[in-house]
């Protein structure tokens, strides 16, 4: 049996969290917080509720070289749903990449978690089952990148 491959990123975000836990739900702030360095987001689909499902792409700059086993050469496209909402503590997305490469399938899970902390709130961010085709360094950068786009969108 293979382990699950996992990462886990936090980070302070001086904001509330009912303001985070908000930009979540939100189709619009989700295509501007979640990507990822100069990837930009489309919502295709968005339904900010508990059970409710989201579809989206990440779209790579003209100028950035293609990354293998991806949806197309410039995109990453995936869909998921929202497995569990705790409102202004946690979010839970279980999401499935649209590739053909083996590698990048299976269905990854997205905890995010967040803790009451001086003048804020703290995030975590745990990825779950993460594709083998994903390397982890990777995964956590993202993330990382993630969080800092969240903390710049809500003003923390």
């Amino acid at each position: 049996m293979t382990p699950s491959r996992s990462t886990t990123v936090s980070r302070f975000i001086a904001a509330p969290r009912e303001r985070i836990y908000r930009a979540f739900l939100d189709a619009d702030a989700v295509a501007t917080w979640l990507p990822p360095g100069s990837m930009k987001g489309i919502v295709h689909a968005f339904e900010g509720r508990e059970g409710g499902a989201f579809s989206m792409s990440l779209v790579y700059p003209d100028d950035e070289a293609s990354q293998p086993g991806k949806t197309s050469d410039k995109t990453d496209r995936f869909e998921g749903r929202f497995a569990r909402l705790v409102p202004d503590e946690s979010i839970v997305w279980a999401t499935v990449f649209d590739s053909e490469d083996e590698g990048f399938s299976g269905e990854m899970t997205v905890s995010t978690t967040l803790s009451p902390a001086d003048g804020g709130t703290d995030v975590t961010m745990v990825c779950d089952n993460i594709p083998s085709g994903i390397r982890l360094e990777d995964n956590e950068e993202g993330c990382r990148s993630t969080l800092d786009n969240l903390a710049t969108f809500v003003g923390g």
